[in-house]
């Protein structure tokens, strides 16, 4: 008597029941090579994954098309950017540094009392401030500190 192990072929026979193929034409299909546009769309997105990463992850869909056409491939500009899309290729935008600082002004300006001398004889003799800001996901965040000169420590 012949016992037919199913559950080896169980996850192959769902798959063609549901996608109602036959299994010979399922085993057919994973022996078939791949199709000469498949190896083309692949090479494609080689040449712009690389084109991408050469960019600095800075250029976007036209200027990879660009870089393309230099290197001979033609390709239309809405595939390049269809491509990225699929694959997550996303453009990083950098903005031009802009100087908020203008010291040119007729302002009053606090004589420096420590002149470059920072050292404090006691607590609470001199303190010190800083100020800076932080890119996060909800936006630009400012970080303000104040600092004892002798002991070191934050305290605001």
């Amino acid at each position: 008597m012949f016992i037919h192990n199913h559950r080896s072929n169980y996850p192959v026979l769902e798959m063609c029941r549901v996608l109602e193929v036959s299994r010979s034409g399922y085993y057919e299909w994973t022996k078939r090579s791949e199709s000469a546009q498949k190896k083309l769309r692949k090479e494609l997105e080689t040449l712009i994954r690389h084109a991408f990463l050469n960019s600095r992850c800075l250029y976007g869909s036209p200027k990879i098309n660009q870089v393309l056409k230099q290197q001979g491939v033609q390709v239309a500009e809405k595939t390049v950017a269809r491509i990225m899309k699929e694959l997550g290729l996303k453009s990083r935008t950098v903005r031009k540094y802009k100087a908020t600082t203008n010291s040119n002004h007729s302002l009053p300006v606090h004589e420096n009392v420590l002149n470059q001398k920072f050292k404090a004889e006691a607590p609470n003799q001199v303190w010190m401030t800083d100020i800076t800001y932080l890119h996060t996901d909800e936006g630009w965040v400012y970080l303000a500190s104040v600092m004892d000169l002798y002991t070191r420590k934050i305290i605001g």
